[in-house]
């Protein structure tokens, strides 16, 4: 059952990639207002899923320094691989603005090409920690698959119109958004693989797994929020928030 609870999961948010489709059927200033609920219970659901379920299931036989250090090493690969496409994204942008229109392209296509590579190996990492949570027992699946699902919703839609500025064609980039998104079966046979060969694999991951969500929670979701100083709307992303962890103290 492991097995099937993780790949229908996995399934899920393969499929939150076509959801880029809002991007073209909703005006801007309401998927703008959507997508920071959406960021606002994404913020919620890691925050729960990482301090409810990953960290304490990672202490069961004691808070030790190698679950501390796991937890740590999984904010620098996230925050590594950010900066890497970041890094990446910048130096073509800055590189196309001084080049002609045709080079100019080719710099837009490449930045495309690397969200699709970066996008691919963040995809790969939530099939390894979708597959590790639910070795553990299903509810931490659950728990885990909802936040990951949640987050992949405001990052979905804007990689779809990161290919689209990229110059590729509306189906090209439904596509190959979808296709970047099923690297999470890869990225969940290697885990479920992992976790039948070595009991030390699920011990990794939870902590793991758990920095990588407090990473995201803390250092790309939240910051956005602060940008909105309307009361009532930064009113509905605290609400919202708060409704993210108790998804996660419900499934407790």
């Amino acid at each position: 059952m492991t097995v099937l609870y993780t790949l229908v999961s996995v399934l899920i948010v393969s499929l939150v990639s076509l959801l880029g489709v809002l991007y073209l059927a909703v005006s801007k200033k309401s998927l703008n207002n959507i997508l920071l609920l959406l960021v606002s219970l994404s913020a919620g659901t890691l925050l729960g899923g990482a301090f409810l379920h990953l960290i304490p299931e990672s202490v069961e036989n004691g808070f030790t320094v190698t679950v501390s250090l796991l937890i740590l090493s999984g904010v620098v690969i996230f925050f590594l691989l950010e900066k890497f496409i970041h890094m990446h994204r910048g130096a073509t942008s800055h590189a196309g603005h001084h080049d002609s229109p045709l080079v100019h392209e080719s710099h837009k296509h490449h930045i495309g090409v690397l969200n699709l590579a970066g996008d691919g190996l963040h995809n790969f990492l939530d099939g390894l920690i979708i597959a590790g949570s639910y070795l553990v027992s299903v509810p931490a699946g659950i728990a885990t698959t909802i936040a990951v699902v949640l987050h992949e919703v405001p990052q979905e839609i804007a990689d779809f119109g990161v290919l689209l500025y990229a110059g590729f064609s509306k189906k090209k980039a439904l596509l190959f958004n979808f296709l970047s998104a099923t690297v999470a079966f890869v990225g969940a046979g290697v885990g479920l693989l992992l976790g039948a060969q070595t009991e030390s694999f699920v011990t990794f991951i939870l902590p793991f797994a758990a920095g990588g969500f407090i990473y995201i929670a803390g250092s790309n979701l939240i910051p956005e929020l602060h940008k909105e100083t309307d009361f009532s709307e930064s009113l509905g992303h605290i609400i919202a928030l708060l409704a993210g962890i108790g998804i996660m103290i419900m499934l407790l």
